[in-house]
């Protein structure tokens, strides 16, 4: 079975709940989930009921599909991703990007909780992605080429929009909200990194890091669709620290975070213009 024929089979289970077209997709990371709940009349589905879509696992991650409305705007919402931490190769854990893109969303709001590498930064702070460090030691584009999806080999230079960064921006502005900018650094995990490993990648240029995101961002790029990283810094990843914090800790900070970032997502959902998927 070819991926277009997997994608149209989800499709098909999709649309035994909704036919709902949106217009923007959004993941919601480590503990961000609490966004889905705003989505006004919600469609809900549990992965375990689409055909080829794993099931998360990982702790702040429900495992649910929401379609509806958010900020005035059709919308199809990740309430919790898969990692390849859990078992899955990176073909997986970013095959529902393209089934969103299939449901007609042209536009990618990918989000997640991180760890600060930039001494500049501090826990709680958001973070606006201008860019990515692909160090998972994977890509979910290895294998057969399906010419219908994308290319070969598709350009990620541009990776994250500078239109969608310029409307992030914009709604920051709009609620006096600070937002920091920087290189998202993506791991395999289920580990935190190292002392030296932390020092590597900041010598690299990278200012967060964190165990998802990446290849959600490449397969949305080689379907087309343009993308907006935002994380939510949920600790400081800083090497000469004496102790480094656990993924309670995460949860904990992306959830005091969570007023904030939330307002930002609505911000910037209600300002986009139109894109076809």
């Amino acid at each position: 079975m070819t991926l277009s024929q997997r994608i149209a089979e989800t499709l098909s289970a999709i649309r035994q709940y909704t036919d709902l077209a949106p217009e923007v997709a959004i993941t919601l990371g480590s503990g961000l989930g609490p966004l889905a709940e705003e989505v006004d009349d919600a469609a809900t589905i549990p992965y375990s009921r689409l055909p080829h879509v794993p099931v998360s696992t990982a702790p702040g991650h429900a495992g649910r599909l929401v379609l509806g409305q958010l900020a005035g705007r059709p919308v199809v919402v990740m309430q919790g991703r898969i990692h390849a931490y859990e078992g899955y190769p990176q073909s997986d854990v970013a095959y529902l990007v393209r089934v969103m893109h299939a449901l007609g969303a042209g536009t990618y709001i990918v989000t997640n909780a991180c760890g600060g590498l930039n001494p500049a930064f501090q826990a709680g702070d958001l973070m606006l992605h201008t860019d990515y460090i692909n160090f998972t030691g994977s890509n979910p584009l290895i294998g057969p080429n399906d010419d219908a999806r994308g290319t070969r080999f598709p350009v990620t230079f541009d990776a994250y929009s500078p239109a969608l960064r310029d409307v992030a921006l914009r709604a920051a502005r709009s609620l006096d909200l600070h937002l920091q900018q920087g290189i998202y650094a993506g791991v395999s995990g289920p580990v935190f990194f190292s002392r030296a490993e932390l020092r590597m990648l900041r010598t690299l240029g990278a200012d967060a890091i964190g165990m998802s995101t990446v290849p959600e961002v490449i397969v949305a790029r080689h379907e087309g669709v343009r993308v907006l990283g935002i994380s939510t810094v949920s600790d400081m990843a800083i090497a000469d620290r004496d102790e480094h914090a656990t993924g309670e800790d995460v949860l904990e900070m992306a959830a005091k975070v969570g007023p904030r970032f939330r307002g930002l997502v609505k911000a910037v959902v209600e300002r986009l213009d139109p894109v076809a998927g």
